[in-house]
């Protein structure tokens, strides 16, 4: 694991007898890849298996589709003709080069809370990269809403500009760990709800939300959090290596883990582990019991289909088939992903630790909806879990979604 701060003290002194601007330089553009990667900047700004940061992958919003900017410094479509004064008005305003409004599908709001220093090492890294030109197609949004001017009203109600502010009663870990996740992470992206604006709800901060037809869990680690039963160091494998003895990572966490986590300090994730288990989550109330025969045919599937792997009683093989008892995707109130994992299987992220993936089938071409929503059902009601009872019609709904191509 390479580590941070120590990492560029090395690197200037293996340096030597260059001279100290150039070593200065060297420790500034480390340090912005590092924070590039904390930021998932190739994540959102690389269409899967195109050339990376040149931009143009879709982003599927409820408002339409935006698409991501070239951010290599070409000068035709990239950052080739943008200051240090644009890019930091970009990442902590939301504005571009030409003073108009970025839609806030680019997680300003978040990467605001980022100093300045930070801000333009991450710019003289992008610097460093091969130009490459690329212009990208046109957002697909309705009007009014592809007039960017709109996008003021939305700063007035839901933008807080301003950098991170430590908090003097919490330890520097802590206050590592909650720089990260709130500013340069941008985790309540996926890990919040939104309103019917795109913002995100306050009072469900980092409670879960749903992304692209797929459910992201509540990752708060405190009492009724998603992640009470995690420990600090279960945080920290399950980051650094895209597993643990309670999940694995796919859909879009794995790419969150192949860009992102698995190349940052180890430090740092405890950083974002021990700010994690500070949160505390909500107490909730338990759905209503399934009804019986839904449950024995659930039940019947279930034994049939997946106890190979998971094992009769749910308790699967950690850190290669993940427990469905007590699992926070599988009790997530959201059944958005259990149905789509039971729909189109799902392959576990590969990583420096695990290069080898996993893979689970699929079962949507062997189950129809019916069937798909009592397996679904039994697993959510089953060994102490709480997801509560899945309807035929919400199977049909996504089948028919991701039958249409939408993420």
């Amino acid at each position: 694991m390479r580590k941070s701060a120590p990492f560029l003290i090395a690197g200037s002194a293996f340096l030597g007898a260059a001279e100290p601007s150039r070593a200065n330089d060297f420790a500034e553009i480390e340090r912005g890849r590092y924070l590039t990667q904390a930021a998932n900047c190739q994540g959102c700004h690389t269409p899967p298996g195109e050339e990376a940061f040149a931009g143009s992958r879709p982003l599927e919003t409820p408002f339409g589709v935006i698409y991501t900017p070239n951010i290599t410094f070409d000068t035709e479509t990239g950052l080739g003709r943008w200051s240090k004064d644009d890019f930091w008005r970009a990442m902590h305003e939301g504005k571009a080069k030409d003073g108009s409004q970025l839609y806030p599908a680019f997680p300003y709001p978040h990467f605001t809370k980022m100093p300045r220093e930070d801000v333009d090492a991450i710019y003289d890294y992008l610097a460093t990269l091969q130009p490459l030109r690329k212009k990208k197609p046109e957002n697909e949004l309705p009007f009014p809403l592809s007039w960017r001017f709109t996008v003021k009203g939305w700063n007035m109600t839901f933008f807080e500009p301003g950098v991170f502010r430590r908090d003097p009663q919490k330890s520097e870990e802590w206050n590592r760990g909650a720089y990260l996740v709130e500013g340069p992470g941008h985790c309540s992206g996926c890990h919040t709800e939104k309103n019917m604006l795109g913002a995100d709800k306050k009072s469900k901060h980092l409670a879960g939300g749903k992304l692209e037809n797929w459910a992201a869990p509540d990752i708060r680690g405190g009492r009724h959090g998603g992640l009470e039963k995690w420990s600090t160091e279960e945080i920290v494998e399950f980051l650094r290596t895209g597993r643990n003895a309670h999940s694995a990572a796919f859909s879009i966490m794995s790419e969150v883990i192949s860009y992102s986590t698995q190349h940052m300090a180890e430090t740092d994730l405890k950083a974002i582990a021990t700010y994690l288990k500070d949160l505390e989550g909500d107490e909730r109330t338990a759905p209503e019991t399934p009804n019986d025969g839904v449950m024995k045919a659930g039940a019947a599937i279930y034994f049939d289909n997946c106890t190979a792997c998971h094992v009769s009683d749910g308790s699967g093989v950690p850190r290669f088939f993940p427990p469905l008892a007590g699992s926070g995707k599988v009790n997530n109130p959201d059944s958005t992903t259990v149905i789509r994992v039971l729909l189109e299987g799902a392959r576990t992220v590969p990583t420096k630790t695990h290069p080898s993936p996993l893979t689970m089938p699929a079962f949507g071409w062997k189950l129809d909806d019916d069937e798909i929503a009592a397996v679904a059902t039994y697993v959510r009601s089953s060994w102490g879990n709480s997801g509560g009872e899945v309807q035929a019609d919400e199977v049909r709904e996504l089948r028919d979604l991701l039958a249409e191509g939408l993420p």
